[in-house]
């Protein structure tokens, strides 16, 4: 029974001893800490140059950052001059094709009518009193858009100047024929001579067949320079 006793009055001895142990540290800190202050209010001249020397804690951030981009310089004129100018594509002129290779377009046929001959095409009526423009005058003179024509190869008797009935009734037949004649369609003019006060004489003709021909085969015309009378 004593032993028992002992070992257990041994346990609790033990465990006040650590139980004050780990309650005295706390109580050192605090001193430790006090003592410190005291200290350094007393003798502050000298400990404030080393607070002073301690790093700043921005500063030592600061440097742990990494570098920020630096902003680029603004442009001058030297540098704006200096800078390399884009590349422009350069555009060659198209060069002239050699005569050979220029397409020729063929030559197309030209019917070429003679300098002297006129086609014509009308309403045709009898001249008047009024402006000659398209219309029948006698046997033998006729207008044709204002100019006066002159069937030249045919002498036809004369109406206004008549020597007699038979004449005025022949000149009044070639009339109505030529009439008919320039109102049956297109025909052809031919010059034969040089024009005047008197008209332009032409060779009037539809076919190959001369008007100044039909009148003579008719009876209502002569050749010029034939002689004969149109009276009896």
């Amino acid at each position: 029974m004593a032993k028992t006793a002992t070992r257990g009055r041994s346990r609790k001895s033990s465990g006040r001893s650590k139980s004050s142990g780990s309650g005295i540290l706390p109580w050192a800190a605090i001193g430790i800490l006090t003592v410190g202050g005291i200290y350094a209010h007393d003798n502050w001249k000298s400990v404030k140059p080393m607070l002073a020397r301690a790093p700043d804690v921005s500063t030592i951030t600061a440097a742990i950052k990494p570098d920020a981009p630096k902003a680029a310089p603004p442009k001058t004129a030297e540098t704006r001059t200096a800078e390399p100018k884009p590349a422009v594509a350069l555009v060659q002129p198209q060069r002239p094709l050699p005569p050979a290779d220029v397409p020729v377009p063929a030559a197309q046929p030209v019917k070429a009518s003679p300098a002297d001959t006129l086609s014509g095409k009308a309403a045709f009526g009898y001249c008047g009193q009024g402006e000659h423009v398209n219309c029948v005058g006698d046997g033998g003179v006729f207008w044709y858009k204002g100019e006066k024509i002159v069937v030249a190869d045919a002498l036809v008797p004369d109406v206004t100047n008549a020597r007699c009935e038979n004449e005025r009734r022949l000149g009044f037949a070639a009339k109505s024929r030529v009439f008919k004649f320039l109102n049956a369609g297109p025909f052809t003019m031919n010059t034969a001579g040089k024009g005047g006060n008197d008209g332009a004489p032409r060779v009037i003709s539809r076919d190959g067949r001369s008007l100044g021909a039909q009148l003579t085969n008719e009876g209502l015309a002569r050749k010029p320079g034939a002689g004969g009378a149109w009276c009896a």
